[in-house]
């Protein structure tokens, strides 16, 4: 196993199809219009030193190492600012150009700590190699003069070890404004700044405070940027450089953020987000690159522990006797009060192949449907609205999305916070020019923050979504700003008269739903001619629409909207719902739900039915099961007697504690399939320890996560799920999560072609097929697809709703 390398190209590539062809040390090559010298030279291999310059970052031209001559040109200008020109003949390599990075290089090392050997970036120290590639061998000016890092000298300043990740070392700092850059370019926050002047220059969080108490966040993307050891993370210090890493998904929000896990051993020594991760492009925050301790916390459970009665004390047992013990009781209950006095909770922390084997079991195994999950209260409006809308039950673009978008109007989500590495992408593309909609009671970082100001702030009074986005559509339509051609080609155009003349109706004016909702009719008017006019509009929403009784409706609504202003089947444009947990998707995708199976099949299909009862071998209950709020009931009534809950805690998430409490007590025996001891736990009989997702293969939604190390309890969660379905009587014997997989692309149309496997020895994994449309099998991306997409039908909105409780 070796360190997953990535090359930095040192700028951004341009975005755009024309292309230049010039010649760089006499090799022809083309490549994009607006590409810097620098990017160009090192697209056909060839390495430019560089210091202030990366490919995260806009080019800035400050450490003047980069250097390069044009013939027919005076000087020699920076290659990473200067872009490329048809017929430009480049050198970057000359005997003045070595002459010139050398002096540069000395000017650098004369005030900088020569410590490498005890440094915590030793062989991994941009400033190091760049020494070496200019071939710097002596210092001329010797290290007596004024510097930053003499104990005794007026310019040095002590370290910064304030925050809980990472360490402040002014002595080290060349000054080249990448974390600058990087805080306010990638993070948005503008944090960080360069005080001082000339030799006194340095960087400085907030007006020179310690990290800790200024406006940093903690995302790394200053230390990331950090081209030495100025911003090092505390574990690389403590630990010592990584030896190997693995590149796997984060598990806390429905981002899905791609990181190296960089490794020695089976130790984590850092978590690098990674360049290529469609989610995030390079970027974290503090959770996902610093947040990842839990997983060797000393509170961690790592055997499994069994109790007869929840009044007793934990006993520690082996896994043989907890499976055994489970799988006794297990049939015991369901021998003296029938099969459907059990049931399961599938996780949306999970993996999909997690997931699936849960419910299997369930099914399969228990012989009920008595099947849910969290995701049905947060996602099952999007699955339900979106697929009535447009066929799919997925969000319609990818993250890259929004760099394209225009006009963005965000409801019922608070992306800074719930999404902070998709709220700064949002955040840069609003900075560049695209305006801005907030529809949420509250007020928001997004209403106003650095360098972000809302076109329009919307603070409806909470139940009253519908009548909101229906006040929107009201506008749209009666001031002639649907987009008609769109509309006829791509949608059904008589349910479309039939939801315009509804929506165009006065009851739905801006003017009397500000009764209901408290918003001013011009702000709504305002907002829905921008929406409707100002170039690409994306709409984004999260659990303040879904989580509502009237959450299927509102989807539906907001689709609605998308349609009529012809604002769906493009980049820039959509519908996108904002997920909660990690695999919300996922979960449902996997048949999570007490009335649907895999792929959103409702269980009562014979037809669907019987695939699953031939590929299982068992019979299937045609009739839905409970939900977890039945389950509390039934349990409370007395009929209803035990539960396998895997990744949930549903005592601390779900509504009226006090009925969750007095369901669990009521029960004989809960399963909590953990890695905590959590408030669920407390009314467990069987705790069964679980793994984090360093310790997982496997998919969330279609992105790969890969085990970076054995798991600490001993087996995988789905290792676990086949023990206790083995136990019970079912014969599986699955031996890695891609077996998993394929039986999920045999049984779900809308995993059709997807297959995975992974190469053992490595640690890594591949896909042998792209992300598959979930309303088809092509795996085209969102925007090919644009050119022959449509909506499979109309559905025009109910009238608006009073205020309502969330349900």
């Amino acid at each position: 196993m070796s360190l997953v390398h990535e090359i930095d190209y040192g700028t951004p590539a341009p975005k755009t199809d024309k292309t230049v062809t010039l010649t760089i040390d006499g090799v022809e090559i083309t490549v994009a219009e607006g590409t810097s010298i620098m990017r160009a030279a090192m697209e056909m291999g060839t390495q430019i030193p560089k210091l202030c310059a990366t490919d995260m970052l806009d080019a800035f031209g400050s450490c003047r190492i980069c250097l390069v001559e044009i013939e027919g040109r005076a000087g020699t200008p920076a290659s990473c600012t200067t872009p490329v020109g048809p017929g430009m003949k480049v050198h970057t390599q000359t005997e003045r150009l070595k002459q010139l990075r050398k002096g540069v290089m000395e000017l650098y090392i004369s005030d900088h700590p020569l410590d490498c050997l005890t440094c915590a970036a030793n062989g991994d120290c941009e400033l190091q190699d760049m020494a070496g590639a200019v071939g710097l061998r002596e210092v001329r000016y010797g290290m007596e003069g004024a510097n930053h890092f003499a104990p005794k000298s007026e310019l040095t300043l002590p370290k910064d070890e304030s925050n809980p990740y990472f360490t402040y070392d002014p002595a080290k700092c060349i000054v080249c404004n990448r974390c600058v850059r990087a805080c306010e370019e990638v993070q948005g926050t503008f944090a960080l700044t360069i005080s001082g002047r000339g030799f006194d220059s340095r960087v400085s969080a907030g007006q020179s405070e310690a990290f800790l108490t200024s406006e940093c966040v903690s995302c790394g993307a200053c230390v990331q940027a950090c081209p030495t050891a100025t911003l090092a993370e505390k574990a690389l210090i403590e630990i010592g450089q990584p030896e190997h890493s693995v590149v796997t998904t984060c598990a806390y929000c429905g981002v899905g953020c791609s990181f190296k896990a960089e490794m020695r051993g089976q130790e984590v020594v850092r978590m690098v987000p990674w360049k290529d991760g469609k989610a995030n492009r390079g970027h974290s925050c503090v959770k996902g690159r610093f947040a990842w301790g839990y997983a060797t916390h000393q509170d961690r459970i790592t055997k499994p522990m069994i109790r007869a009665s929840i009044n007793d004390p934990w006993r520690e047992v082996t896994w043989e006797e907890a499976i055994s013990h489970t799988a006794s009781e297990l049939k015991r209950i369901q021998e003296t009060y029938g099969r459907k006095a059990v049931g399961g909770i599938t996780s949306s922390r999970c993996t999909n192949e997690e997931a699936y084997l849960v419910q299997k079991l369930i099914r399969a195994g228990f012989g009920t449907n008595n099947v849910d999950t969290c995701a049905r209260v947060c996602h099952s409006p999007t699955g339900y609205g979106l697929n009535q809308a447009f066929g799919t039950s997925a969000g319609t673009q990818d993250f890259d999305s929004v760099e394209d978008s225009d006009v963005i109007l965000v409801i019922g989500a608070n992306p800074t916070d719930g999404h902070p590495v998709f709220g700064s992408r949002m955040k840069k593309r609003l900075r560049e020019g695209a305006k801005l909609i907030v529809v949420d009671p509250r007020r928001i970082d997004l209403v106003r923050s650095a360098h972000i100001k809302a076109d329009y702030h919307l603070p409806l009074q909470p139940g009253t979504n519908v009548a909101v986005v229906t006040a929107l559509a009201h506008v749209i339509v009666t001031e002639g700003l649907v987009n008609e051609q769109y509309v006829r080609e791509r949608c059904d155009w008589e349910e479309f008269q039939d939801w315009a003349e509804f929506v165009a109706e006065p009851r739905h004016s801006p003017e009397e739903v500000e009764k209901l909702s408290g918003v001013p009719a011009e702000l709504i008017r305002g907002a829905a001619r921008l929406y409707a006019t100002g170039g690409n509009g994306a709409i984004y929403y999260g659990l303040g629409v879904t989580e509502h009784s009237q959450g299927s409706t509102t989807v539906m609504a907001i689709a609605n909207l998308a349609m009529a202003t012809g604002n769906i089947g493009r980049r820039g444009v959509g519908v996108n719902p904002l997920r909660g947990q990690n695999n919300v998707q996922g979960s449902c995708d996997m048949g999570s739900f007490p009335h649907e199976l895999p792929g959103y099949r409702h269980i009562s299909d014979d037809a669907t039915r019987a695939t699953f009862e031939a590929m299982w071998g068992r019979p299937l209950d045609p009739e839905p099961g409970l939900r977890i709020p039945n389950m509390l009931d039934a349990a409370v009534d007395g009929t209803f007697k035990a539960i396998y809950i895997q990744g949930e805690d549903i005592l601390q998430s779900d509504p009226d504690t006090k009925h969750v409490s007095a369901g669990l007590a009521a029960m004989e025996l809960v399963i909590v399939q953990d890695l905590f001891l959590n408030e669920t736990a407390n009314y467990a009989h069987v705790f069964l320890p679980g793994c984090t997702f360093l310790e997982k293969d496997g998919t969330r939604r279609i992105q790969l996560v890969r085990k970076v190390m054995a798991p600490k309890n001993g087996y995988g969660d789905w290792e676990v799920t086949q023990l206790l379905a083995n136990a019970i009587g079912l014969n599986w014997n699955y031996t890695h999560p891609s077996q998993i997989m394929d039986e999920i692309a045999a049984l779900t149309p809308t995993f059709a072609g997807v297959s995975t496997r992974w190469a053992r020895c490595s640690g890594r994994a591949t896909t042998r097929t792209p992300r598959v449309c979930r309303s088809c099998t092509s795996t085209a991306s969102p925007a090919a697809r644009a050119s022959s997409w449509s909506p499979n039908m109309w559905r025009p909105t109910s009238a608006p709703a009073p205020a309502s409780r969330c349900c």
